[in-house]
């Protein structure tokens, strides 16, 4: 009797993968974030867990016991945000990979939005809101598709890695650049510049606690340097990236890099109030072909700030009401 000969069965990935980062945070905040994953519509075959660990001082283990089942743990040591999820990138498994930090939390109702988009459309980055109240409201309006660059042309780009979900294959060899501060800034505009079709929501789809002891809350002047250079680095490579891009990709990452060095000359005023290193860095901006900013015609508070930064004169104003 002739027999038909077995195949092994391929495991289907995921649908989504959600990277959770954290480091040192009380149970309660990441109770309620995995809670806010755990009661999407996701069955678990279609979702994934991974709960990295940044080399807590105390193990979460204890606290999160109900919920070991749906999670994958992972820890190593304190090495920053960028190495976290550089770790859950290398780990997971799903076709799509969603970004949260362990004190967040979804905003349950209206990111099942976000994920019946990706279940009818199918896209690369599905692109939403981050908000710091508990938002309900769920918008029906999508815009899409389009590339990545023709978005970063229209929009000014929000960097946070956080507010989007993205197809995993999209990302190829990037990963976050390690060390640095804010380093969404220059990992997300990599990425969109290579979706090919990206669709976009204002649904509040994500919920960002402001807390006051995080990092983004330092003062001390060691911190403010670091930032600035961090920053500096940032535009650097980005406009490195820039020169070697064709002509519709190159645009839209410029408008990127202008918004950046924008911020990154309000960061200057309003950590420092330092007139001087101000000029030193709009000496080093020039240099490098980042100033005088582009006259282009993007938003009303750049085209303000452009105008006002151009003399020196105006940006003694700057430091005088920028406080």
């Amino acid at each position: 009797m002739q027999t038909t000969p077995s195949h092994p069965s391929v495991e289907k990935p995921p649908l989504i993968s959600f990277i959770v980062t954290f480091y040192n945070l009380p149970p309660s905040l990441l109770n309620e974030c995995l809670d806010s994953i755990l009661s999407l519509s996701l069955n678990k075959e279609e979702r994934e867990i991974l709960l990295i660990d940044d080399g807590s001082e105390e193990s979460p283990l204890e606290a999160i016991s109900d919920k070991l089942e749906d999670i994958i743990y992972i820890r190593q040591n304190n090495r920053g945000l960028s190495a976290a999820r550089n770790l859950g990138i290398e780990a997971c498994k799903g076709k799509y990979i969603q970004f949260v930090d362990g004190d967040d939390k979804l905003n349950t109702t209206i990111y099942e939005h976000c994920l019946d988009i990706v279940r009818t459309k199918d896209p690369d980055i599905v692109t939403f809101y981050l908000s710091n109240k508990e938002e309900h409201v769920v918008p029906h309006e999508v815009e899409g598709p389009m590339e990545g660059a023709e978005y970063m042309r229209r929009n000014n780009l929000r960097a946070s890695a956080c507010g989007y979900i993205f197809r995993k294959l999209t990302l190829v060899n990037l990963r976050f650049t390690s060390g640095i501060l804010h380093e969404d800034e220059e990992f997300t505009p990599q990425l969109f510049l290579r979706a090919e079709k990206l669709y976009s929501t204002k649904a509040k789809a994500y919920f960002y606690r402001d807390r006051g002891d995080s990092i983004t809350h330092e003062d001390n002047k060691k911190w403010v340097l670091q930032r600035l250079a961090d920053t500096r680095g940032v535009l650097y490579r980005l406009s490195e990236r820039a020169d070697t891009l064709p002509t519709a990709e190159r645009e839209a990452l410029q408008r990127r890099i202008d918004q950046l060095t924008m911020d990154y000359l309000y960061l200057v005023i309003k950590l420092t109030h330092n007139g001087h290193l101000l000029e030193k860095s709009v000496e080093e901006l020039t240099q490098k072909g980042l100033f005088p900013l582009s006259d282009k015609d993007y938003t009303q508070k750049y085209k303000w700030f452009r105008r006002i930064s151009s003399t020196r004169q105006g940006r003694r104003l700057l430091c005088m009401l920028l406080r």
